[in-house]
């Protein structure tokens, strides 16, 4: 470890950015793999989704978001939004030194599991449109039929809870239509809201694709980089969780408390004031 970084820095809590409340699928994987680590979740609920704002706007708002988590304390950042880290990551990375664990879309497995040389991608259009969603294609999936399916409104739903029923249900028949009629083989959940969704999708389309979600291969790379900066926590007791959302506290509270299953969780004052106007 660095000197400049004392032991009691191991200590510090590993923070969690999403949109909204859709990272709570990599905080899940996260308090799995790591019990011993606490956890500082963010979410930006007030905002969800980044997916359909402006590359401007969403750099500008991921920084601002991210130097919250910096100012208490954290150790480390996941980026647990498939939007900010293809649109914002570099600016981050630019500004930021402690360890940057990104999420990214899983097309590199997907191409690798792929038999038929077909994957469908559920995203919301920002992330579809990016650069850096082209530029993953490009690198490991460019023999690959990539069927991008465009979910505007879907991370809204997951922060309304509606995760069942029939309007979800007939939401969800429509987007996958074009991956159900074409001859992919792998579904890609491309925004880390959607996992919460994946009964209802396994519901509708059976055994037909392997559905891959990065959350678990998220907190194994979050404990490789812990490990190379000789910060892993190696208390004996488990680590706690406490979460900051833009949203109203009550409402927050209640759809933490529903994602997570903790009965109750932690909820720490938004800063708002230290925040500039966008």
């Amino acid at each position: 470890m660095s000197p400049s970084r004392p032991a009691v820095f191991a200590q510090a809590p590993i923070g969690v950015f999403d949109s909204g409340v859709g990272g709570l699928s990599i905080w899940r994987a996260l308090r799995q793999s790591l019990p011993n680590e606490h956890l500082l979740y963010l979410a930006d609920s007030q905002y969800a989704p980044y997916g359909d704002r402006s590359p401007e706007w969403i750099v500008e708002r991921t920084l601002q978001m991210t130097q919250l988590l910096v100012d208490q304390g954290c150790k480390a950042l996941v980026i647990a939004c498939n939007t900010a880290t293809l649109v914002a990551a570099p600016a981050l990375r630019s500004r930021l030194s402690i360890p940057i664990i990104a999420i990214e879309p899983a097309i590199k497995p997907a191409a690798t599991l792929s038999h038929s040389r077909s994957v469908a991608l559920m995203a919301t259009s920002r992330t579809l449109d990016s650069s850096g969603l082209q530029s993953l294609i490009d690198r490991y999936a460019s023999d690959v039929e990539v069927i991008r399916i465009p979910c505007p409104g879907l991370a809204d739903r997951v922060e309304a809870l509606q995760l069942s029923g029939p309007e979800i249900e007939a939401e969800l028949k429509k987007r996958l239509a074009p991956a159900l009629q074409s001859q992919a083989d792998t579904l890609v959940l491309g925004c880390t809201h959607y996992p919460f969704l994946r009964p209802t999708i396994e519901a509708i389309s059976g055994s037909r694709f392997h559905i891959l979600e990065p959350s678990f291969a998220v907190a194994a790379q979050v404990h490789r980089r812990l490990e190379q900066a000789n910060c892993l926590n190696t208390q004996a007791q488990a680590g706690n969780s406490a979460f900051i959302s833009s949203a109203p506290v009550d409402q927050a509270q209640k759809v933490i408390q529903a994602l997570t299953g903790l009965s109750e969780p932690t909820m720490l004052a938004f800063p708002i004031h230290s925040l500039n106007v966008l």
